[in-house]
Order: C-alpha cells, then sequence, then structure tokens
C-alpha cells in the first residue's frame, strides 16, 4: 500500500526535500486507487495548505503540535504502555520483528515512531498492511479526534489511516470522551511535568530517545513478505485521557 509512504512522509517532520515536490504529492493523491474521495480531497487541502505556507512556518506548526505534551505524541506505545516498564519490552520485539523483515533502523530512531512504522507497512502488501494498521487503530482514531479538537488539518492524516485500516471503531464515542481533556501542553502543564519528572541526560532509544527521519526498508526486504507484528490489545490498554493532575 504505497499511499502509507507518503502519509508517512507528511506526518514526518516537514523536511526540505518534501517540500520541494508539492505538485507531486499533490498528483500522487489525486490518482491513488486505495483513497476514499473524502480522504482525497481532505488530503488534497492539507497540502495546499501546508505547502503553501513557508516551511518554516510549518515545522514551527509542527513542533507546537508534537513536540509538547503527550497527548499528540507520534510515539505507538506511548499511547498504550505510557511510562510502564512495558512500553520498553514491547518496542524491543517489535524492533526484532522489523529486523526479521530485513528492516536495519539507526540505532537512535525509535520502533513506534508512526512514520516508521507506515514506512515499513506499505512495503507489505495490501492485505498485511491492513491487518497492522487495524492492531494500531485506536490510536490512530485517538490521534485523529485529538487533532480535530484543535481544529488541526493534520486530523486528515490520521482519519485517511484509519480508514484504510477499516478499523470498527466508534470516532463520535472518542470525540466524546476527549471533550473535557485538559490540554497538556499549555506554560503551566508544562511546569508542572518538569516538577515531577527527573531529568534524564543522555539519548536512549528503548526509554525515549529522540528519533530521527525515517529509514526506508533495506532492498532485501520483499513486498508480499508477511511478518506478523503483534501488538497488546490496545483498545483495552489505550489511555484515552491526558489529563494534568492539578
Amino acid at each position: 500500500m504505497k499511499i502509507l509512504s507518503l502519509i508517512s512522509r507528511l506526518i514526518d517532520y516537514p523536511s526540505d526535500e518534501l517540500y520541494a515536490h508539492a505538485a507531486d504529492v499533490s498528483d500522487y493523491i489525486a490518482g491513488n486507487e486505495d483513497l476514499a474521495e473524502s480522504d482525497k480531497t481532505a488530503l488534497q487541502a492539507f497540502v495546499a495548505q501546508r505547502f503553501g505556507d513557508s516551511l518554516l512556518d510549518w515545522q514551527s506548526d509542527y513542533d507546537g503540535l508534537f513536540e509538547r505534551g503527550r497527548s499528540l505524541s507520534l510515539l505507538i506505545y506511548e499511547h498504550i504502555h505510557g511510562e510502564s516498564r512495558d512500553r520498553g519490552q514491547a518496542m524491543v520485539d517489535l524492533l526484532e520483528q522489523y529486523k526479521a523483515a530485513g528492516l536495519d533502523i539507526g540505532v537512535r530512531e525509535l520502533p513506534d515512531y508512526i512514520p516508521l512504522f507506515l514506512e515499513f507497512v506499505s512495503t507489505q502488501g495490501n492485505e498485511n498492511a491492513k491487518g497492522w494498521l487495524q492492531d494500531i487503530g485506536p490510536v490512530l482514531a485517538l490521534l485523529t479526534v485529538r487533532l480535530e479538537k484543535r481544529k488541526c488539518n493534520y486530523s486528515s492524516l490520521f482519519q485517511a489511516l484509519v480508514n484504510l485500516s477499516e478499523v470498527d471503531i466508534d470516532l463520535d464515542a472518542l470525540r466524546e470522551q476527549v471533550k473535557e481533556e485538559k490540554r497538556d501542553d499549555t506554560k503551566k502543564a508544562l511546569d508542572k511535568v518538569w516538577e515531577e519528572e527527573a531529568v534524564t541526560f543522555g539519548g536512549d532509544a528503548t526509554n525515549g530517545g529522540c528519533p530521527t527521519n525515517t529509514s526506508k526498508p533495506s532492498e532485501s526486504q520483499r513486498r508480499d513478505q508477511d511478518v506478523p507484528i503483534q501488538f497488546i490489545d490496545a483498545a483495552n490498554n489505550i489511555r484515552s485521557e491526558e489529563s494534568v493532575r492539578g
């Protein structure tokens, strides 16, 4: 499902390379057969607005969305395991499965980083890709409604992923659930986190090192290769609310 590779790039940190190919991105979306027409329209609007802004403005907005607070984290297990010990082991297991499929990622890249996960899944054939998207469907749906609440058009990217997965999730129920969530990216909320959490130095790919840009699968990885990725039951373990402790 090649469209996942493009959506991966659009979710990842805006780059000079991506920004230089606005027309190509728009044309690819328009001609893609996997996307529903409603998603094509929404993605075209996203591209028109984001590529219409300066790259610096786009990057600044990105930082404000995804680099502040945890409710919009692009790390899958942040929403499933939080800070529990299970998170580290889950990432180790996922990394091993990537390696078994021929994907070699940099030591500083977290395996549960959504753009990286999508880049991998895009090589696995439509049916397998759909199954893996369903595995993380609750996370994708949660990010969709949280971004909608902020009136942010990044929601269209995650809505498209939910639709491509064909996962059975009640988005209206999720919207009701997040209505009363407190923002965790305000100065007050961020100050509270700094007060409550110990400061650590140095990168740690297992427990919170910063991901770099996505790595593509190696040439040896077959597109029809079926390597199951096992997630825990995200629907039962997802943290539905990122409230700030008062």
